[in-house]
């Protein structure tokens, strides 16, 4: 039994690792249909190479800004804190 619940516990610590949140893949799904693959903008503004630092991204996407309509205009939809750094990380490497 000891040993089942060493291994469940490994299982759930592998499990968590694999598990981290994947910005560029959150951003191809939520967010490249406007700003484009390479953040180039689409319908909303160009990202790459944007001045705002990874937190007023990820602050951006899960706290909205006044004024602007949505998706920023609040929280995008379903993100988590963990995956808005996630994305923020991913649009500030973007060149």
């Amino acid at each position: 039994m000891k040993r089942f619940a060493m291994a469940v516990a490994l299982l759930a610590m592998i499990s968590g690792v694999a598990v981290a949140e994947d910005g560029a893949a959150i951003y191809k799904t939520k967010c490249a249909m406007c700003h484009g693959a390479a953040g180039e903008g689409k319908v909303g503004p160009a990202l790459k190479g944007t001045k705002l630092t990874e937190a007023q991204v990820a602050d951006l996407l899960t706290k909205g800004e006044a004024g602007k309509k949505a998706p920023h205009g609040k929280a995008v939809s379903g993100l988590t804190e963990e995956q808005s750094k996630a994305v923020a990380t991913f649009v500030k490497g973007l060149k």
